[in-house]
């Protein structure tokens, strides 16, 4: 849970992240409508440097495209190429690997998130 600070107070680098992923959340995880298989390049603006085109169908890479675009996109990114399925089957493992502010903001958003991470343990 985040601990608000009174108005004059200059928000903490925690708060700003949780705010900062809040806002880029979809309304339902049905919003996820991306691929599901084969290739897909993401845009300069999620990634800046390195491997750009990622192929769903190997496990590695999925992960890795989901991982940047969890953290790097945009809502319209996030609803663009993440699909909520493969989300879901990918969550248990992927919770760790990321960040823990995308991690708590997902999670209290999405509970169905936190309960197939606490269910794969």
């Amino acid at each position: 849970m985040v601990q608000q600070s009174s108005p004059d107070a200059t928000p903490s680098v925690a708060d700003v992240l949780h705010e900062r992923y809040v806002g880029r959340l979809p309304g339902t995880l049905e919003e996820l409508d991306g691929p599901e298989h084969g290739p897909v390049e993401l845009p300069l603006h999620i990634v800046w440097s390195g491997l750009r085109t990622y192929d769903l169908d190997r496990p590695r890479q999925c992960m890795g495209l989901y991982r940047t675009v969890l953290a790097e996109g945009q809502r319209e990114d996030i609803t663009r190429f993440l699909n909520r399925d493969l989300l879901l089957s990918q969550w248990p493992l992927m919770r760790t690997m990321i960040s823990r502010h995308v991690r708590e903001a997902w999670e209290a958003a999405f509970p169905e998130l936190a309960h197939r991470a606490s269910a794969a343990a």
